[in-house]
């Protein structure tokens, strides 16, 4: 089990280039959340924005013990997931991803969230269960 405060992202990010893996900020000059900290929050996006440098990123966050605590999506990303298999393999740690196409309402900025396995849920509510 996983649990964090959301950080809802307005864009997919890619973490190539858009994520300081030293710090877990968004440094993307072009995306509406740069200089928010994704270290230790469920980062809540559409999808994710490619490359395939971004499994690596994600690699050295978990290593420098910045990487976000879990994903939830609104579809699968491949490169994600690879990031997180890889970590976990190096460094015995991955942040979850979870996939939910109802995403785009169902959880606000700042809400804590629970990930167990392929789920997630609002924590002290019922409401927003995906599975």
């Amino acid at each position: 089990m996983t649990r964090g405060r959301a950080v809802v992202l307005d864009e997919p990010l890619s973490l190539w280039g858009g994520m300081d893996p030293a710090t877990g900020v968004v440094i993307d000059a072009h995306h509406p959340q740069r200089g928010v900290s994704l270290s230790g929050r469920v980062v809540v996006m559409p999808a994710g924005r490619g490359s395939s440098s971004s499994a690596s990123v994600l690699a050295e966050a978990v290593r420098a013990g910045a990487a976000p605590a879990a994903f939830v999506l609104g579809e699968p990303d491949l490169i994600l997931a690879i990031g997180a298999a890889v970590a976990a393999e190096l460094y015995g740690a991955a942040p979850p991803i979870v996939v939910d196409r109802c995403l785009p309402a169902a959880i606000r900025d700042g809400e804590d969230v629970e990930v167990v396995g392929a789920t997630w849920r609002l924590v002290g509510s019922t409401d927003g269960q995906n599975g």
